[in-house]
C-alpha cells in the first residue's frame, strides 16, 4: 500500500500500473484541470475501457458513484468508489489532436491528449494499439434542451477528486489536457498539473 502522490505535469501524460483491488485517486490539484482518463487490460493492450460500452452498461452519460466502467469485451474495468468533484464528468467528447488543433486555427505543433497518452504509455515500455475515446473527468459538457452541447469550465473545486477501484490488473493513463483555446480547463489562466495515489 502506497500513499505516495504522482504527478500529472501540465499539458503532459502520465501513465501507471495498477493491481486488481486497487484504488485510483484522481486529484484536481487546482480544480479546473481536465484530465483525460485511460484503462487498458495489462495483459491485453487490445482491451480497454470503453465509453459507449461503458454509457449502455450504466444507461448514463455521466458515471457517478458505484458505477462500474467497462472495457470493448463488456468486462468491468474500473469502478466509481468516491467523488467529492461535483461528480460533473464527460464520456462523449474525444482526445484532442494535432488535428483537432488546426480546426481551432492553431498552426505549427501544440500539445494534445493524444500524443500525451503514447508518451505517458512509452515511459512504461507500453504502446496502446489506439486511442480510445477517454474518460474525461472534471470536464463539463452539458446537454442543453434542445439537445446541443457547449464546452464549459469544469465544476470541481481544488483538492477534489475521484476515486476509481480496478477491477482487473490494468494500466491506467492520464493526460492533463492542454486545451488553452475553449473554456474547458477554466478561463483565463493555463492548463494545470494534477495529481494522483495508488492504494490498496
Amino acid at each position: 500500500m502506497t500513499d505516495e502522490i504522482h504527478t500529472i505535469p501540465a499539458r503532459r501524460g502520465k501513465a501507471h500500473r495498477v493491481a486488481k483491488g486497487q484504488t485510483v485517486r484522481v486529484i484536481n490539484t487546482h480544480g479546473d484541470q481536465v484530465v483525460d482518463t485511460w484503462a487498458f487490460n495489462a495483459a491485453d493492450l487490445h482491451e480497454f475501457m470503453s465509453m459507449e460500452h461503458s454509457r449502455a452498461h450504466i444507461m448514463k452519460i455521466i458515471p457517478v458513484v458505484g458505477d462500474t466502467m467497462l472495457t470493448n469485451k463488456r468486462r468491468p474495468i474500473l469502478t466509481f468508489v468516491e467523488d467529492t468533484s461535483g461528480g460533473i464528468h464527460d464520456t462523449i467528447i474525444a482526445a484532442c489532436d494535432c488535428h483537432r488543433y488546426k480546426f481551432l486555427g492553431v498552426e505549427g505543433y501544440h500539445d494534445n491528449c493524444t500524443d500525451n497518452l503514447h508518451a505517458g504509455m512509452a515511459e512504461l515500455g507500453l504502446q496502446a494499439p489506439e486511442v480510445p475515446s477517454p474518460l474525461n473527468l472534471f470536464m463539463n459538457i452539458p446537454v442543453k434542451p434542445d439537445r446541443t452541447i457547449s464546452f464549459e469550465a469544469p465544476v470541481s473545486t481544488p483538492g477534489s477528486y475521484v476515486a476509481l477501484k480496478a477491477e482487473m490488473d490494468l494500466v491506467i493513463a492520464f493526460s492533463a489536457c492542454p486545451q488553452d483555446i475553449l473554456p474547458i480547463n477554466g478561463v483565463g489562466h493555463p492548463p494545470t498539473e494534477a495529481h494522483y495515489t495508488v492504494t490498496g
